[in-house]
């Protein structure tokens, strides 16, 4: 079976949440529950993230796991995750957001074959991308060259943070990845940014174990809508400041 790498993007600077890849979540840690997440699913995960001296701790899970970690540019993510595919020598790869802690493995599966299809990077889908928080972007290595070269990201002080702006290349063949079937019928909020968040997603954490599927949670929050009241009135004020993160 060919290996899926599967980037996690992780720093412990979180400025609104502190520390919220170290939280509480369930009987671990949320950045345990999404590497057992990964492993079940048979994804590879790889630890992604910066020098920095507030990420040193995140050694202590590549051991524990026995997986990858690869320590980059604190800022600038593209760099990063070029990097990393140089140093582990990763042709393509999915990137895993560890703010998403419920993240779809199938969606990720669906995004990572459109790549055997010729396509060079593969968008998440627009509910995942508006907070939904089912799947990354699937990217091919040569392509983060094209994207560096193009936008002159060869700097470390570069805030890549918002890589929708840096994705608009002519030469690149690329795809926005559909909705999933099982989508939910109102728009929830599962990632993790704000406090109101993590009680959302930890009562979700309570109900259902790190290896459940997207479709089980998806259809439990059709049946409590009422949950959506916890933490989606933070959308507009996350995006809002992703739009202006773009702007600038």
């Amino acid at each position: 079976m060919k290996k899926i790498y599967c980037l996690l993007s992780v720093r412990t600077s979180s400025k609104r949440l502190k520390n919220k890849c170290l939280l509480p979540f369930g009987e671990e840690l949320v950045l345990d529950h999404v590497i057992k997440r990964c492993l079940y699913y048979k994804l590879k995960p790889i630890i992604c993230t910066s020098i920095d001296k507030s990420d040193s701790g995140l050694n202590y899970f590549a051991k524990k796991y026995k997986i990858k970690i690869f320590r980059g540019s604190l800022n600038n993510k593209i760099l990063r995750w070029f990097d990393c595919c140089k140093k582990f020598k990763i042709r393509s790869f999915h990137t895993i957001d560890v703010d998403d802690p419920f993240f779809d493995p199938l969606t990720v599966l669906s995004s990572m074959k459109l790549l055997d299809q010729g396509y060079d990077l593969i968008k998440a889908s627009l509910r995942s991308r508006n907070g939904g928080a089912s799947e990354g972007y699937s990217i091919k290595c040569s392509s983060l060259m094209n994207i560096i070269e193009s936008n002159n990201l060869y700097s470390n002080k570069i805030d890549t943070e918002m890589i929708e702006k840096f994705l608009n290349i002519n030469n690149l063949k690329t795809i926005s990845l559909s909705n999933s079937i099982y989508e939910t019928k109102l728009k929830f909020r599962l990632t993790l940014d704000y406090l109101e968040d993590y009680i959302f997603l930890k009562i979700i954490r309570s109900k259902f174990s790190f290896n459940t599927p997207r479709k089980i949670i998806n259809n439990y929050l059709n049946k409590n809508t009422q949950l959506k009241k916890i933490n989606y009135f933070r959308n507009s004020e996350w995006k809002k400041k992703q739009e202006q993160k773009i702007n600038t």
